[in-house]
């Protein structure tokens, strides 16, 4: 190793020493800043794919104040986390999110992706669903919006996540298929009954 070899290793360790200081530094600040927050950290931290990094991006691009939204579908449209709806007749005309918060977006897929590899979850149950039918690209983007409303469900509730499980879906297009033909057969003119069917033993 020559002289100049070790300059340079010099000057990059120095330059290492002075973004972990700087890491420190704004460690310290986001600490300080979010102490009166901790209470609507832990329960972001309730929902899959959150980590206390990400909830506390979450709180600072969105505050913890609810109310500012009429609803989720208003915060996900600011956000710029809702795809696209522009459609003509049967044909989709764009797939794309609206602007928004850059570094929110970010902080959503990264959040999505934790939430994607999580069993028995909700989450990871509907980025399956959604993956093997339209991508992983487009079932990243819904799980980030997802996310992004059950956030401001558990802010304005102040109450931790529950988790509605991994045979959500299921049971929902089971119950589904139920109404959907004891409606039509009450439109035949048949009285229906339903029994739940006892499990052989």
């Amino acid at each position: 190793m020559r002289e100049h070899h070790a300059f340079l290793i010099a000057e990059h360790l120095g330059h290492i020493d002075y973004l972990d200081e700087s890491i420190t530094r704004f460690t310290t600040e986001i600490n300080e800043r979010l102490m009166n927050e901790s209470k609507e950290v832990e329960l972001l931290d309730t929902i899959p794919g959150i980590s206390t990094r990400t909830a506390e991006i979450l709180l600072a691009e969105i505050g913890t104040d609810m109310t500012r939204f009429p609803s989720a579908k208003h915060l996900s449209s600011w956000a710029g986390m809702c795809p696209g709806n522009n459609e003509s007749a049967d044909k989709r005309k764009t797939d794309k999110t609206r602007k928004g918060s850059r570094w929110l977006r970010q902080v959503l897929t990264e959040a999505a992706h934790g939430a994607a590899s999580t069993k028995n979850t909700y989450l990871g149950a509907l980025y399956r669903r959604l993956a093997a039918r339209r991508g992983t690209r487009k079932a990243l983007v819904a799980v980030g919006h997802a996310i992004l409303v059950i956030a401001y469900h558990v802010l304005k509730r102040g109450e931790p996540y529950q988790d509605l499980g991994a045979n959500y879906f299921d049971e929902r297009d089971q119950q589904n298929v139920r109404r959907r033909l004891v409606r039509r057969l009450e439109q035949l003119g048949y009285q229906v009954n339903l029994v739940a069917p006892t499990g052989n033993s």
